[in-house]
């Protein structure tokens, strides 16, 4: 195989957090050979060998995503994707269109729709009256569905129906559903939307594959592996794409822990990892335990009462319970990761995290509000931190439909990456995709800024310029390494640096970040991805 010689421009290795200026980077046989000041680097590249010319512009890691849904995002945007629009005028136009273009569809399903978009956060069942047959369609953060009343209908859900124990039916004044199903309730409608046949999967699989490619990622952990809210899942896909080699990333998938169920499902959970055995592109090593909801819609699980509504939401599994669970988990060797978003749900799973082995590498993902003599405990216990950057801003759903329920104490907690930083934490980072943009450096910008990448929404939302608790922003070196080292880490990637011997994941981007103002970080765009040395992305 031919070298491959980059030169001309700054090296990120993700192992400090400054690039090294006017360096050169040497791949040989799809592994790094050399790296460091130019002149040296030239001198070891064989003769014939293929240059890239960075022209300053700067080399790093590829991208890990240590929490993101591909699968799902794929079949989204096959659907009614919502997720480019914003408003009840423009999902409108978006459902009618789609309507209008598929007359044979059973069922009107996809989503991205924003709670912000509706009073008080919920849309409702009528606006939907103008289709002709049942409609399911995902909130943005998947927490949600916004439902119309043939569904609802098919369904059996009436006003006598209870709220299932994990989720809520919204419902009128008079106690009619309304058409929006929360949490384990959205599996009521979910589970009767018709199912993706395996080359749906295969399709949404790689066109999401080429997507995150675009974006500099090269490996990801996906975040739930199993039928969650009405999906299916995701197992076969991974491993029929695995054995052919159409997937190319470096994945683990993070098998979906049934919260239905109890320590029975931990034999199935064996049987399930043991299929990727020997696989080269994907792992089920880790188990995903969603321990509460969101904070928009009053399910994520804090310690005293919601402002202004009350109620401290849902913790989805017995904290007694879960400490049992985990440590089996933990002693199968399994991973463990953790939704949790409210500060009593952080807290019950780092309580069942106590003990565990931290060669596991368990981690906990969203970590929204982290209340603060907890935030200690994670470098205490060898848990990392997994962090979805883009949230941590001023944007319309959290200054409308967390700040004022959260109150002023509570709501200065949240998202705190520099104090865990500070405290010695190992951290990680990831998207979320398709709850939000999987472009990492979309990501890293809010981490250094905490605001709003730019563009049109600060015309139409002037606040998401205002930075967010910025005493929590990172430093440019320090965000990046999250994204390319420390989720490599989490997913025992060898790759995630620049380093001899390691797997040549290289992202070549347009521009040099660290050159520019920091509000200017969201303009640098991805020019190159490799992996294996091999470009997989122009």
């Amino acid at each position: 195989m031919t070298d491959l010689l980059f030169r001309g421009g700054p090296v990120f290795t993700a192992a400090s957090p400054a690039p090294a200026p006017a360096g050169a980077v040497l791949v040989r046989d799809g592994v790094i050979a050399a790296h460091g000041p130019e002149p040296e680097v030239v001198r070891q590249a064989r003769p014939g060998h293929d240059t890239v010319d960075l022209d300053g512009r700067l080399i790093l890691p590829g991208f890990t995503d240590a929490h993101v849904h591909p699968v799902q995002a794929g079949l989204e945007r096959a659907r009614c994707d919502l997720s480019e629009t914003y408003g009840l005028a423009g999902y409108l136009e978006v459902i009618h269109a789609y309507a209008a273009a598929n007359p044979g569809k059973e069922w009107i399903d996809g989503g991205g729709w924003d709670m912000s978009a509706f009073p008080g956060g919920l849309p409702h069942a009528s606006q939907l009256g103008f289709l002709d047959r049942p409609a399911y369609l995902i909130q943005r953060d998947h927490h949600a569905a916004w439902v119309n009343h043939r569904a609802l209908e098919l369904a059996g859900i009436t006003r006598d129906t209870p709220d299932p124990a994990d989720g809520r039916i919204e419902r009128d004044a008079d106690g009619t559903p309304s058409g929006v199903l929360h949490e384990g309730a959205m599996e009521l409608v979910g589970l009767l939307t018709p199912r993706p046949t395996p080359d749906d999967l295969t399709a949404a699989l790689l066109d999401a594959q080429e997507y995150l490619f675009a974006c500099g990622v090269t490996g990801w952990q996906d975040a739930i592996v199993g039928s969650y809210a009405g999906s299916v899942d995701q197992l076969p896909v991974y491993l029929s794409a695995a054995e052919s080699g159409r997937l190319k990333a470096r994945v683990v998938g993070a098998l979906w822990w049934d919260r239905a169920r109890g320590a029975e499902q931990i034999g199935e959970l064996l049987g399930r990892r043991a299929l990727a055995d020997g696989l080269d592109r994907f792992r089920a090593t880790s188990v995903k335990i969603m321990q509460d909801g969101i904070t928009e819609n009053f399910t994520a699980a804090v310690i005293e009462p919601y402002c202004r509504c009350g109620g401290t939401g849902l913790s989805y599994i017995e904290p007694a319970k879960l400490n049992g669970y985990v440590a089996e988990l933990d002693r199968h060797g399994f991973q463990v990761h953790f939704h949790a978003i409210g500060e009593r749900a952080v807290r019950e799973a780092l309580d069942s995290l106590t003990g565990t082995d931290p060669a596991n590498r368990h981690h906990i993902a969203h970590l929204q509000v982290i209340e603060p003599s907890d935030v200690p405990r994670f470098a205490a216990l060898g848990v990392t931190a997994n962090l979805q950057p883009l949230w941590a801003t001023h944007h319309a759903q959290m200054d409308e439909l967390t700040l004022p329920f959260l109150g002023e104490e509570r709501s200065a907690w949240q998202y705190p990456f520099a104090d865990l930083l500070a405290r010695g934490t190992r951290l990680c980072a990831g998207s979320d995709w398709p709850v939000s943009s999987p472009d990492p450096l979309q990501a890293v910008h809010v981490a250094v800024n905490r605001t709003e990448p730019g563009g049109s929404v600060h015309a139409s939302y002037p606040t998401a310029l205002t930075p967010f608790l910025p005493g929590q922003a990172l430093g440019l070196g320090d965000a990046l390494t999250a994204y390319t080292a420390g989720s490599a880490w989490i997913n025992r990637s060898p790759a995630g640096t620049i380093a001899v011997g390691a797997p040549a994941d290289l992202v070549v981007l347009d521009r040099d970040p660290f050159a520019l103002p920091p509000e200017e970080i969201w303009t640098t765009r991805v020019a190159m991805t490799f992996i294996d040395g091999e470009c997989v992305y122009r």
